[in-house]
């Protein structure tokens, strides 16, 4: 590989039972302290509606502050349909004061999941006439600038005495940990023109190419072309043997065997192409990582964790990979990782 890996984080689908779910939220909150003790640069969380899982990642990450010190905290993704970007900006502006500026924040545009069931809910109504393009994730960025509203002598009388309005709290450098998660050629054009880091998964669209890792090399091109400062993050679903034992190692090769026929051909209408699981001994799992010509490309590596695993189960995948694998892929450790932010400008 022509990079080594600089910045290594793990993202954590958060989930909980139905009729528990403290437990699986808390657990979520262990995995992030476990993280930080094994010396991970960064932990992430899914926002998912409608499931056992993680709804809203600015309230958990709140929490996470709490209960972390040193390790950056991230959001994957947050989708900009469902949001106010006035209001978003407040309540993630908020969580990144109470970490003291480690908060990273992913987002999608384009019409969400489930709309709908939920966008009626969302917007009280006819949701199909809000806007959910690139704009609204634009405007939320320019929110969090915080830069003062109405006129020059605008004021505004609180009980603190007279001030100027303006986004409050002003959390200084929120705007340059803003991340998108592309999956097109447009998306990632979109992000590098805009000052946005990308953000890439084990799903993306095929566009002229039935090959995962085509389409995705063709993305970062892309995104190169358009960023003056380029900074992508790889997630790939990467659960290594080793600490497990025989009944769980059978589990994890369970897992792997029924998504491999996801990956064979393009699924759907959007040509949506999967790239297989990395599962096996650290041994097997670096060989299979040294045939990723996406991963060459990249100095950031995300760990996917699957869904519906146990909490024991995470804490051997994530405990093994930084211990066996991370090593190997050129990462050293704490304080080894670029922190470079490119600032987001707004294009019209």
């Amino acid at each position: 590989m022509s990079n080594v890996i600089r910045h290594l984080g793990f993202l954590t689908p958060g989930n909980f039972h139905d009729d528990d779910p403290f437990d699986g939220l808390e657990r979520t909150l262990q995995l992030f302290e476990l993280g930080e003790r094994l010396g991970y640069d960064s932990a992430w969380v899914r926002q998912r509606h409608l499931e056992h899982g993680v709804s809203s990642a600015g309230i958990f990450l709140a929490a996470a502050t709490q209960r972390t010190s040193r390790i950056e905290l991230g959001s994957a993704v947050i989708q900009i349909g469902y949001e106010s970007p006035w209001r978003l900006a407040e309540d993630l502006s908020t969580v990144d004061v109470l970490s003291r500026g480690r908060l990273n924040i992913g987002l999608s545009a384009g019409v969400p999941l489930h709309a709908d069931l939920l966008g009626p809910l969302v917007f009280d109504g006819n949701w199909r006439d809000h806007d959910m393009s690139h704009e609204r994730v634009i405007r939320f960025a320019n929110n969090l600038r915080s830069e003062f509203l109405g006129a020059p002598d605008a004021y505004i009388e609180v009980p603190g005495g007279r001030v100027r309005p303006r986004l409050q709290p002003h959390a200084r450098g929120l705007v340059d940990r803003l991340w998108y998660g592309g999956g097109s050629l447009r998306s990632a054009g979109w992000a590098g023109r805009s000052g946005f880091s990308l953000l890439l998964s084990n799903v993306t669209t095929g566009e002229e190419t039935d090959d995962f890792f085509e389409a995705q090399l063709r993305q970062i091109s892309a995104y190169h072309e358009a960023a003056d400062h380029p900074r992508i993050a790889l997630g790939r679903v990467i659960v290594p043997f080793d600490g497990a034992d025989p009944r769980t190692r059978r589990k994890y090769q369970d897992y792997a065997a029924r998504r491999h026929a996801r990956t064979l051909q393009p699924n759907g209408e959007r040509r949506t192409l999967f790239a297989p699981d990395v599962t096996g001994t650290s041994e097997q799992i670096l060989d299979q990582l040294s045939r990723d010509s996406v991963l060459s490309h990249v100095e950031e590596l995300r760990l996917e964790l699957p869904y519906e695993f146990e909490q024991q189960e995470y804490e051997q995948i994530i405990g093994d990979f930084i211990a066996k694998i991370a090593p190997e892929l050129g990462w050293k450790g704490v304080g080894a990782a670029s922190h470079f932010q490119p600032s987001v400008r707004v294009v019209s």
